[in-house]
């Protein structure tokens, strides 16, 4: 018997896996690319296994915005800087926080097991090892939030910081721990004002600690890095947070 199929939307390199591992797990895949319309295949398939929204962050808002009310409620969210807020108004979606990283060129390349909940995480978990990528489906909705701000806190923290340390997550943590620590605390106080919710700070940095020994050579800073500092100072001035230390980097690299 044929699995259910799932709609991909967004073909780039996270997509790419992502297509590669249900197809491997025999669920047929259907892309949906910039350009083509998500209401017109709606039509010929109302209801697929999962729609996958595999854009980028940047993307999300609009693209959610777009999605056609009967594929709605069977929706799947992978996308950096995610938390619930991001899917008010979505029932029940499934949700992974990928802790695996793709480049052009190489093969996907894991740090720690990307945890997934929702409906349709045994459906994402198991094709994911399929293929070699490590996954585990977690048990309520707090776990997710817990792990989504982990994610948060890892890209927010080494991308922030590693404006002014530049080199890598290990030597971040190993030489400018302190420095760090600063950052990751103003990062917490914003993910607690963005997601309405209160955090013990400690077990939230260890768990990016895991992280940063598990890949201790990973770049602390990518392409993004001042769009996210800016970003998390918007966020900061909605909410009116002082953030001391990311107001010092915005200085050092205006």
């Amino acid at each position: 018997m044929m699995k259910s199929p799932v709609v991909l939307v967004g073909v780039g390199e996270m997509g790419g896996v992502f297509a590669r591992a249900l197809l491997r797990a025999g669920h047929p895949v259907y892309p949906v690319t910039r350009g083509q319309s998500m209401a017109e295949l709606a039509t010929q398939l109302p209801q697929p296994g999962m729609v996958l929204i595999a854009v980028g962050e940047k993307d999300i808002a609009q693209t959610l915005s777009e999605v056609p009310q009967s594929w709605r409620d069977r929706l799947g969210l992978l996308q950096n800087e995610l938390l619930p807020g991001d899917w008010e108004g979505i029932a029940d979606p499934t949700v992974i926080s990928v802790w695996f990283e793709k480049k052009p060129g190489q093969d996907a390349k894991v740090i720690i097991p990307s945890p997934v909940y929702g409906p349709g995480a045994g459906l994402l978990a198991g094709a994911l090892e399929g293929i070699g990528i490590a996954a585990r489906v977690l048990a309520s909705p707090r776990e997710l939030l817990f792990e989504l701000v982990v994610k948060n806190l890892y890209i927010l923290t080494t991308n922030i910081a590693g404006l002014r340390t530049g080199g890598t997550v290990g030597e971040l943590w190993e030489n400018h721990q302190a420095f760090a620590r600063r950052v990751a605390a103003e990062v917490i106080d914003i993910q607690q004002a963005l997601s309405g919710e209160s955090f013990e700070s400690e077990p939230l940095i260890a768990a990016m600690v895991e992280a940063f020994q598990a890949d201790p050579a990973h770049k602390c800073m990518g392409r993004s890095a001042p769009a996210r500092l800016a970003r998390a100072l918007e966020h900061g001035e909605r909410f009116g947070l002082q953030l001391p230390t990311l107001s010092e980097l915005q200085a050092e690299t205006a």
